[in-house]
Parts: C-alpha cells; structure tokens; sequence
C-alpha cells in the first residue's frame, strides 16, 4: 500500500468525530470509482485521500473540478484552489469541460455534498433561510450542485454539525433535489441517482428504500439514539431492533489524517466551535 500503510490495522484506541467521519466517507469509495469535491469539502477530501491510501487506490478523484488524479500534499486552506491539485495527470477546464463529464452518464458518479439545511427526503438547502424574496440569511448559493443533483449523481452528505436547525423536516428552498416529496416523486420526474448516505458528527443515516424517508443506520461511539433524535428536526425512521454502533477508524487510518493527509488539522475548520 502506497506511503507505508499498513493493513489489518486494530481499532484506534484515540480518535476524534472528524476522523471517525472521514473514515465512514473514505469507505463509501471503492476502486474505478469515479468522483470530484467542491468548495469548502475538507471532510470529503480527506476522505478522497484516505481511500486511495489505503483500500481503493484505484479511486479517480477530480480534485475541485479541475485536477485530475492530483498528488497533494497536506490539504491545503482551501478545496477549491491550486495548491489542492498540483502535480494532476490531467488539467480540465471547470466551466466548460467540467459540465461535458459531469453530464455524460458514465463519469463522476459520486459527489459529496454539504448543505446548510438538508430535510428528511434528501433536499438540500445552500441558498436561503427564511423566504427567498425577504430571507433571514443569504447563504453562498448552488454553485452547480442543482445540476449534480438532478443529473444522475449518487450523493453523499456529510454534516459536522448536527442539529434541528441543519437537519430540518422541510428545507426553505431547494437547492439541491433529493427525493422531493418522497416515494418515486424523483423516479417519476425522470432523475436518476440521489442521495445515499449522510454522515453527522453524532451518527450515519440513510434513505428508506420505498418512502425515501432519513433512516437512523448507526449512532457513533458514546452517542445514543435519544441524543439523536433531540437534535435532528424531524423524526428519522429507526430499524428494526436495535440501533448499530458506527466502527471506529483504525489506528493505520487515524496516522496517515494526522502524519500524511491534514496535518495542519483543516478538517476541524468545518466544525462549529461550542
């Protein structure tokens, strides 16, 4: 494995949520996947990172739209600049040849998506709270991911977050499709794809298969399930028996985020300070 990584590594005995997040995102890529990041992913591309350092290798990663197979150092203070895709095979120009892959059904399957409000069916919110026309805040806005959306993505949310005011029984605006209504709303519109998975700084949640609905998979380490339900705004679907307890990452995991990939600790920016 490249850098020294070990396999068969035990359970880390000393680990953090962020870490704990960039390993259950990092185990959503597998080889020949095909994937890219946008502004502000630290999570994800530590994740990206984490992946081909240790189970999939063969991962290709569109760093921020633009560097193809880039070989970065430390995770720079920005996912969206230069220094994240220096020393890429390949330069793709992001306004245009971008939308040429992103559209074309057989590339870039996965995405990771991170939003300010993101309601029970998947529906993403990073444009406004409050009405549109009068919002409360006015939040940075789509930048493309209405179109990763609703163009046959399979999207992965992540949340450090976790709260009734980020997770929400309705989004004030739709920024982003998810499963609309519910049910096959998004089946009978045409869209393919859709959210798969979101991963919080409390636990990992999914869809149910026939309502759609957020579905508690797992809750973290030390996280019970009435801690959950008090800060998601809306009542998740539980499964049946008992609720599983995510894995910790590995002790090889947890040293190649810390020695190899973020040093600098740019993963903990995305986490709001108590």
């Amino acid at each position: 494995m490249p850098q020294g990584a070990r396999p068969d590594s035990p359970p880390a005995q000393d680990w953090t949520p962020d870490e704990l997040m960039i390993a259950v995102l990092a185990g959503c890529f597998a080889d020949g996947d095909q994937a890219c990041n946008g502004m502000a992913s630290f999570l994800p591309v530590a994740a990206f990172q984490l992946a081909k350092l240790t189970h999939a290798p063969d991962l290709v990663w569109l760093a921020g739209a633009v560097g193809l197979e880039p070989r970065p150092g430390p995770i720079p203070a920005s996912t969206l600049e230069a220094p994240l895709w220096r020393d890429a095979l390949m330069y793709v120009e992001q306004f245009g040849d971008f939308w040429t892959l992103a559209l074309n059904g057989r590339w870039l399957q996965k995405f990771c998506v991170g939003a300010a409000q993101l309601d029970r069916f998947g529906n993403a919110n990073n444009s406004v709270i409050g009405d549109y026309h009068k919002p409360k805040v006015r939040l940075p806005g789509t930048a493309g991911l209405g179109d990763m959306g609703s163009i046959g993505k399979q999207l992965y949310f992540w949340n450090p977050n976790h709260s009734p005011r980020s997770l929400v029984a309705e989004v004030d605006f739709v920024s982003c499709a998810g499963y609309l209504g519910g049910g096959d709303e998004r089946e009978r519109l045409g869209l393919t794809g859709g959210p798969e998975l979101v991963v919080t700084n409390l636990c990992v949640l999914d869809f149910e298969p026939q309502s759609k609905h957020m579905r508690l998979r797992s809750v973290h380490p030390g996280v019970t399930v009435e801690q959950v339900l008090a800060a998601t705004g809306f009542e998740p679907l539980l499964p049946a028996g008992e609720v599983a307890v995510t894995p910790v990452p590995t002790a090889e995991q947890v040293r190649l985020i810390r020695e190899v990939i973020d040093p600098h600790g740019m993963r903990r920016r995305e986490f709001r300070r108590r």
